[in-house]
């Protein structure tokens, strides 16, 4: 009897064990963190895997990448983007770490636009502006989530009619394929029933040392762009489209993001740093790199590709201490480095600029590409 309840007790350790190990990601992320209703709606995390063990954990909630694992120069695997460690943080400290920004990614000049002779108020949630589709952007919404393979996750949702002060039931898809190069290759479709506006972006926080508790100053940063949008003290673009020949927002060759952002320049000042967006050469042209970004520190290196004409990125300026992310770490002032691919800010009330307005019976097709390697 004894050896009988000797071997019942190691069978239950064991399953114990099994599903501990089941509930973690490599991240470190506990599946069972994210598997929750909020409003109603189930949450959950999804987790992609390919052949050189890289790993992406992506939720529902907002359609954010929680954490992205790759290699360093040394084979070590490291935690490169800023997140929360369950829903109910995600929940309780607004942000938009890693999320599917919609339906306006940017800013829109106090909220307002017209279009085909309707003026629209949107939420002014940004220094008397309009930021990142409103208070109750796509960030806080929950997707519908299909794991479609180990490598790619399918995301959708509806925004309906009047959601945020935006025209038009707006159906969305946000498809996340991990390939075997290393690349995060994101996809965003769309379609409405009324002329609308769209911008979407994915709102990822790069710490490529795999160590928040560093900041940026030392990473290196180009961009694919002689010209950039500056802005005013409320962060709003001017309508300017500015060279950056002869101005620290020139990083047309490798440059530490430290050499320039704390330079005396209006535009700096006005951004609190580096808060802006280039307007990329690329013309569309995904198979061309439009950013890189990279972490002497670990070798670590970020390409970005895209089909849109411009880029945002922004330095973390706003990140100030308050806020405790994974693995209890303190996310401290300037700790990473945002790369939002994007149609301009506030195009809606700049006609001369790439126009971001959707009809009815056409498409929306946005592209977006985070390819990883190392520099050794």
């Amino acid at each position: 009897m004894n050896k009988l309840f000797f071997l019942v007790c190691i069978v239950l350790m064991v399953g114990c064990t099994a599903n501990v190990r089941e509930d973690l990601t490599e991240s470190g992320l506990k599946k069972s963190n994210f598997q929750t209703e909020v409003n109603g709606e189930k949450t959950d995390l999804f987790v992609l895997t390919n052949k050189n063990k890289m790993e992406v954990c992506v939720t529902n909630f907002g359609g954010r990448i929680v954490s992205v694992m790759v290699p360093d120069k040394d084979g070590n695997m490291q935690d490169v983007v800023l997140g929360f460690d369950s829903i109910q943080d995600y929940i309780k400290y607004p942000s938009d770490f890693g999320a599917s920004i919609g339906r306006y990614a940017n800013r829109i000049n106090q909220g307002r636009f017209t279009l085909d002779g309707v003026e629209y108020q949107l939420p002014q949630n940004n220094y008397g502006h309009c930021l990142h589709g409103g208070p109750k952007g796509f960030q806080y919404r929950i997707f519908n989530a299909v794991q479609k393979s180990n490598q790619e996750v399918q995301l959708t949702y509806l925004a309906k009619d009047g959601e945020e002060g935006f025209p038009g039931n707006f159906q969305c898809t946000v498809t996340m394929k991990l390939t075997d190069d290393n690349a995060i290759n994101i996809q965003y479709e769309a379609e409405t029933d009324k002329p609308t506006i769209v911008n979407m972006t994915n709102h990822s926080y790069f710490n490529l040392d795999g160590n928040p508790s560093k900041d940026n100053s030392s990473y290196l940063l180009t961009l694919n762009a002689d010209h950039y949008t500056p802005v005013d003290s409320t962060f709003m673009t001017t309508g300017e489209i500015a060279s950056v020949e002869g101005t620290p927002m020139d990083f047309r060759q490798p440059t530490a993001i430290g050499d320039n952002i704390n330079r005396d320049f209006e535009q700096l000042k006005n951004g609190n740093g580096i808060d802006h967006n280039w307007v990329l050469n690329t013309q569309g042209d995904v198979n061309k790199v439009c950013a890189t970004l990279e972490s002497p520190a670990t070798g670590i290196v970020l390409d970005v590709y895209t089909n849109e004409p411009g880029i945002q990125v922004y330095c973390g300026n706003f990140l100030d201490g308050t806020l405790t992310g994974k693995k209890g770490i303190v996310y401290n002032f300037r700790t990473a480095v945002c790369l939002e691919t994007q149609h301009y800010p506030d195009t809606p009330n700049k006609p001369e600029w790439p126009s971001a307005v959707l009809r009815p019976g056409e498409k929306y097709q946005s592209q977006c590409i985070y390819k990883f390697s190392v520099h050794k």
